[in-house]
């Protein structure tokens, strides 16, 4: 029971600082801004992230592709980490730190959006991606942990959850994710 009383409050105090620092919100309005705008012209959502930041890619992709809060027309996203023969395939010729990458400059396009999710900010795949994403001048947005990592760097915007956590962290970085999906659909698809 220690542990279980113990990890909710660090989920909570994580989570109130997240609520009550201004920063995280502008954050968040101005990612749901770029990548509304992005999906408005034309242009689709990269993202992707390690086991369970893969999750949450995938999880994110299906909210944007599929509906979040209502019902509206599907938005282009696409989860990196979803297409095993791809990755595998990259992993054997390439090596695992280019499996994003790879994907990136065979997918991606000028004016695209690229998510990059790695708790510790260090992930090589993901910096990787980005890296490729800033290069083709995709718009690439980052979510990390509290200390930012390499990512700082690589991201046009970056949203750092306030813990070192990495569940606690994950834990954010999904409700972050819905509130910007959330985002682009009122921005998209208003309603009355």
């Amino acid at each position: 029971m220690d542990f279980i009383e113990s990890y909710l409050d660090e989920t909570l105090a994580s989570m109130k600082a997240f609520r009550t620092e201004p920063h995280h919100r502008q954050v968040m309005v101005e990612m749901a801004d770029v990548t509304a705008d992005a999906l408005a012209k034309g242009h689709k959502l990269l993202i992707c992230g390690n086991g369970g930041s893969a999750g949450d890619a995938q999880h994110i992709a299906g909210e944007f592709l599929s509906r979040l809060m209502y019902d509206r027309a599907p938005l282009a996203a696409v989860a990196l980490s979803t297409d095993t023969s791809v990755m595998t395939a990259v992993g054997n010729d390439y090596g695992f730190e280019h499996v994003f990458e790879r994907q990136v400059l065979g997918l991606g396009r000028e004016g695209d959006v690229l998510l990059g999710i790695s708790t510790s900010g260090n992930s090589p795949n993901v910096l990787r991606a980005l890296e490729a994403g800033r290069d083709k001048k995709l718009v690439t947005l980052g979510f990390t942990g509290a200390v930012g990592g390499s990512m700082e760097k690589a991201c046009r915007l970056l949203l750092k959850a306030p813990s070192t956590k990495t569940a606690v962290i994950q834990q954010i970085h999904i409700v972050a994710a819905h509130i910007v999906c959330a985002l682009v659909e009122r921005k998209m698809f208003p309603r009355d």
